[in-house]
């Protein structure tokens, strides 16, 4: 398992899957988001390599979402939770739980 991490940003590889998925979470007194997404090998192997964490999140965007969470003071623009790719957000769990596991 890989893991790669930046201040709001998290990616992970998970080679039994030889898959490859990144989240990014932010939090703060007003609430929480979350916004989840199966990256490509090549997003993969460019974050982290930009000076700014924008940028890195930025690249993340690119890639296909499979999952949202907004929970703010400020209200949602649309559902609370929203999965986008059931069988691609089980297999981000399933990596992330081997990840900490280890």
């Amino acid at each position: 398992m890989e893991k790669k991490e930046g201040n709001n940003w998290t990616a992970y590889y998970d080679p039994d899957k030889d898959r490859y998925f990144a989240e990014i979470i932010y939090t703060s007194r007003e609430g929480r988001e979350q916004y989840d997404y199966e990256i490509t090998k090549e997003i993969y192997e460019r974050l982290g390599s930009f000076g700014d964490d924008v940028e890195n999140e930025r690249l993340i965007r690119t890639a296909k979402m499979t999952y949202s969470f907004e929970n703010t003071m400020y209200g949602t623009l649309g559902p609370e939770r929203m999965v986008w790719d059931d069988e691609a957000n089980a297999a981000m769990r399933d990596s992330v739980k081997k990840i900490e596991d280890l």
